[in-house]
């Protein structure tokens, strides 16, 4: 990896900031210079573990000026607010996903991105992974042909059974909380959505969190899109915080006029890709390179980091990022008012990994 050392510091402490931690430590150019959390326990207890220093807040993280690149791996609902702090400071940033919750904010933060000269990036990055990259290059090798509909499944089982703090996934939905990965795959493979169709429905309202807490939601654990894309495929999304991962309807199909091709997993870079020649029966597909064993979480701030010292675009951007919000949100308003939304947000699509050309 051609890095030269990168000063990261994060904000937010929660389920998934270990996951980073963890998958950053092979790249010993990528300096975690410490982490803050609106706990400060958590953010004493992860430097423990991790390195670092506790910063007593954002401020006194945005105020160090050897900080690069700050880490947002926050709540769903202070993205916006933490992101539009950091790039007025002067700092690049690496979000969790989603960028924000809104299309203008998204949007905003793009725009404010640009205007303060930042680079801006955001998860989900899994299409960096190599069953991923995989699976895109047979579709670009023409071994489909002309692919015109893909099945996205997001069964992404019951929150509170694993989470300990359920409540905000189940304020923003699977929509905005999963959707996003598949969606990341498709826009990166058809380009930008332009048409939505959606429906969506809150299936089980009354919950119970593991310590036997009881709790009501009211956001839709259940949405299905039909979305067409600027290039004329269609792709049809589904949602929920409701069935589990036993499923037998999961990962993404691709169909096109002379194939089809399977990805197990929009998540897990060793997931299994097949293809099959129309009529016949799916056959593995050789990865590209050997596979990561799970998720990489940190390959996007690794990919961010090497586009800095390259001085080249990072492959997922910001303006990815919001065109994927700009969808969630035509989703939800789609199944809300009952009618067809279209869209006019666009980006440039990544370029592949290099091991995948």
């Amino acid at each position: 990896m051609d890095l030269t050392s990168l000063n990261v510091a994060i904000v937010g402490c929660g389920n998934i900031a270990g996951a980073y931690a963890k998958t950053l430590q092979p790249y010993p150019q990528i300096k975690l210079l410490g982490a803050t959390d609106i706990d400060l326990a958590r953010a004493e207890a992860y430097v423990a573990a991790h390195g670092g220093k506790v910063y007593p807040s954002l401020e006194a993280i945005l105020e160090d000026e050897e900080v690069e690149l700050v880490i947002n791996l926050t709540i769903h609902h202070a993205h916006a607010e933490v992101i539009t702090k950091c790039l007025n400071a002067g700092k690049d940033v690496y979000s969790e996903k989603p960028l924000a919750l809104t299309s203008e904010d998204a949007l905003r933060l793009v725009k404010l991105a640009e205007e303060k000269g930042r680079r801006l990036s955001s998860a989900p990055i899994t299409i960096m992974g190599e069953a991923q990259q995989t699976a895109w290059k047979t579709i670009r090798d023409g071994h489909l042909g002309t692919v015109r509909l893909a099945y996205a499944e997001v069964n992404w089982g019951r929150i509170e059974s694993w989470h300990p703090s359920p409540g905000p996934f189940y304020e923003v939905g699977p929509l905005f909380d999963v959707g996003v990965y598949p969606l990341t795959i498709l826009t990166t493979i058809f380009g930008p959505a332009r048409y939505i169709t959606a429906f969506g429905k809150v299936l089980y309202p009354d919950r119970v969190t593991k310590e036997g807490v009881a709790f009501h939601i009211s956001t839709p654990d259940f949405a299905v899109a039909a979305i067409e894309f600027e290039n004329g495929a269609v792709a049809r999304l589904t949602t929920n915080f409701y069935v589990g991962h036993h499923s037998k309807q999961r990962g993404i199909e691709f169909h096109g006029d002379k194939g089809s091709l399977y990805l197990s997993d929009w998540q897990n870079f060793h997931a299994a890709v097949e293809f099959t020649e129309f009529g016949g029966q799916y056959e593995p597909v050789p990865y590209v390179k050997e596979p990561y064993h799970g998720t990489e979480w940190s390959r996007g701030v690794i990919d961010l980091a090497e586009a800095i010292h390259q001085q080249r675009p990072q492959r997922i951007t910001g303006a990815q990022a919001a065109h994927v919000v700009d969808v969630l949100c035509g989703i939800q308003t789609s199944f809300r008012e009952g009618k067809p939304v279209t869209l006019t947000s666009s980006f440039k699509q990544p370029e592949p990994m290099d091991w995948a050309r």
